[in-house]
């Protein structure tokens, strides 16, 4: 059985030009493709991944076999991104991209998260894909500080929009309230700047 996507729920999202931010399932949103914050063996887990799943169903896992028995035989590396079927799901692809581990920032985190965000978008684009959701990756049980997470993820989306047209819409997927707040007040900083720097 499908699972039903949200109706209306772009009605409910703030607008931030192309970008937009919305608080609740995504799972259930119907962009073209959403992103999963994966674990490198691509074969399911916790949190999004394992919500990603059980809603998208046997098609994602049998499509994530498919890619470690062919290219992928020692799983997915961080910051990497692959494509496959959403399955069930409203959205027709899932992107899946192995966040980083925080270690306190000196292990490269924060330009292997930006390698997530810049490499699942290069994927969505070469696969024709219009809109896209993110969840938030690597602030969950890999304890990326999010407030720290946040600008990067932002940024990255910014510049990647910036030079490819052809991607109509980036959906920031906030779970609770604090992470709506945090990706908000980013977001409306950022529209400032932006402003500043085209004023004049």
């Amino acid at each position: 059985m499908l699972t039903s996507p949200t109706p209306h729920w772009r009605a409910n999202a703030l607008s931030f030009g192309r970008i937009l931010l919305y608080r609740g399932d995504i799972t259930r949103l119907d962009t073209d493709a959403i992103v999963n914050a994966a674990n490198s063996s691509l074969l399911g887990g916790g949190g999004v991944d394992g919500a990603i799943h059980r809603a998208g169903g046997p098609e994602i896992l049998a499509a994530c076999r498919q890619l470690r028995a062919s290219h992928y035989g020692s799983g997915l590396r961080t910051g990497e991104a692959v494509i496959t079927t959403g399955g069930r799901l409203p959205a027709r692809h899932v992107i899946h991209t192995v966040g980083p581990v925080w270690n306190g920032g000196h292990k490269h985190e924060p330009e292997l998260l930006a390698n997530c965000y810049r490499n699942s978008l290069g994927l969505a684009a070469k696969h024709g894909v219009g809109s896209v959701a993110f969840p938030g990756i690597s602030t969950g049980i890999y304890g990326y500080p999010k407030e720290q997470a946040a600008p990067i993820a932002i940024q990255e989306v910014r510049r990647f929009l910036q030079a490819h047209a052809q991607l109509r819409e980036v959906v920031f997927v906030a779970f609770g309230e604090d992470d709506f707040a945090l990706y908000e007040r980013e977001l409306i900083k950022l529209q400032a700047d932006y402003k500043g720097d085209t004023a004049g």
